[in-house]
């Protein structure tokens, strides 16, 4: 029967390459396979295993962890509204446009303050290209290299919290875990944070390095046009650039990070604080809200569908005896724990080709959980290698979302290839960043 559970495994995966919805893919084809079975093996599957469906939906929609989800995402989207990327964009360009490679950097420290401020990949990535691309473009930026900036520094909200990726990680390892050490949202937060800085230091290394290297791919802003832009008051526009987004990162992080407030709470004071920012910023107005709240239940509804389609998929994958299926396969290849871990890191760096992270998480965390768990690693920290390589999943054509959001926003001159191009070496750089965590484990833990 475990055998069985792995056919409805690659039948779903299958699918789900060709391009059926993932939701109703998960959870239909879970339903009538476990039909079929039911039909041929009635001892196997029963009526008793389908009515625990309701109970286990209901124990999903009612986790409180979850309600952070559409919570940091109507923050997100709010932010997105107030104008905050424009005068941050225009004050790090003023204070960096003088290097070579300055406005890069510039795009890439406001990717990471919006990352720790939104988390929202889509908005970031065309906020960005649409303010950015076209003055490093005429500034005499290399397409590759802008392109490559910019599509990569938006995916940091993926991994720098509060990330809508980390809480999903740690709902789906806490449901998987059987009774091992739970992992929760404000350890996911903590863990995560000094990688996602550190991916930050690297894609700046990178861009100095590169830019002194071929110093026609990012030229410097003249001198005097520098000093022309910043003009009178330019140290208080500074200051009023970076104190309010600022200001409520530490709200949200600060809140968790000093065991104040749970990240549910955070999220609540994250989602206000967005709207009073808003409101400062004179940006307010019902038909901002009502934009807001239409797309924060848009995006709220695609991820809890999902779920609730993983959690079909679960069931049925368990009641087969699935994952003892593979525990026992794997203790009798008698694999190491970390050719195991290389494998499954392999697997999802292959699937963010193909299919989105929230796919990937829903699909392959129940499934390899419980044999992690076998081998006694530790969740959190598998969890953060998993968060680094799904934030590539943004990036690797030819499905990497990044990619199409920017590329909607580019200019003519803008091709794909100089997107497929410009983007390979700062997908390098995360997978280095995966590989430093693999070596050095104990950096999840400084906070």
């Amino acid at each position: 029967m475990g055998f069985l559970a792995l056919i409805l495994f690659f039948i779903i995966f299958a699918l789900i390459l060709k391009g059926y919805p993932v939701a109703f893919t998960l959870g239909g084809v879970s339903v009538v396979f476990a039909l079929v079975v039911m039909m041929f093996a009635p001892e196997v599957i029963s009526m008793r295993d389908f009515n625990l469906l309701p109970s286990r939906f209901m124990g999903t929609i009612n986790t409180t962890m979850l309600m952070a989800v559409p919570l940091f995402i109507y923050m997100g989207i709010m932010l997105e509204k107030s104008g905050l990327a424009e005068s941050l964009l225009e004050t790090m360009a003023n204070l960096f446009g003088s290097l070579r490679g300055g406005l890069a950097i510039s795009v890439v420290i406001v990717g990471a303050l919006l990352a720790a401020s939104t988390g929202i990949v889509g908005a970031t990535v065309v906020t960005m290209g649409v303010l950015s691309l076209p003055v490093m473009l005429k500034r005499g930026y290399k397409p590759e290299l802008a392109t490559g900036v910019i599509a990569s520094s938006g995916t940091l909200g993926q991994i720098i919290p509060p990330s809508v990726v980390l809480i999903l990680l740690a709902d789906q390892i806490g449901a998987s875990s059987r009774g091992a050490a739970q992992v929760d949202v404000g350890s996911m937060f903590k863990a995560a944070f000094l990688p996602g800085f550190l991916l930050v230091v690297g894609y700046i290394i990178y861009i100095l390095v590169i830019s002194n290297l071929r110093p026609t791919w990012a030229p410097p802003i003249p001198e005097e046009e520098v000093k022309a832009m910043r003009g009178k008051g330019f140290a208080l526009r500074v200051f009023k650039a970076f104190f309010l987004p600022l200001l409520l990162i530490v709200a949200v992080l600060g809140s968790i990070f000093a065991g104040i407030a749970s990240p549910t709470e955070a999220a609540a004071v994250g989602a206000m604080g967005a709207t009073l920012l808003t409101v400062l910023e004179r940006k307010f107005n019902l038909d901002i809200l009502n934009q807001v709240m239409r797309q924060t239940m848009q995006l709220t509804a695609m991820v809890f569908w999902i779920l609730l389609g993983a959690t079909t998929f679960t069931l049925v994958f368990r009641t087969l005896g699935g994952d003892d299926y593979l525990i026992e396969l794997i203790q009798n290849a008698n694999l190491s724990p970390m050719v195991f871990l290389t494998i499954v890191m392999v697997l999802i760096f292959v699937a963010g080709f193909f299919i989105d992270f929230i796919e990937i998480i829903f699909i392959f965390v129940p499934i390899i959980t419980p044999i992690f768990n076998v081998y006694e690693v530790d969740m959190l920290w598998v969890g953060i290698l998993m968060a680094l390589n799904l934030q590539t999943s943004f990036l690797t054509p030819p499905f990497g979302f990044s990619l199409f959001y920017l590329k909607g926003v580019a200019p003519p001159e803008v091709t794909t290839q100089h997107l497929y191009r410009g983007i390979i070496p700062f997908i390098i750089i995360q997978i280095i960043m995966i590989a430093v965590v693999i070596l050095f484990p104990e950096i999840i833990y400084i906070f």
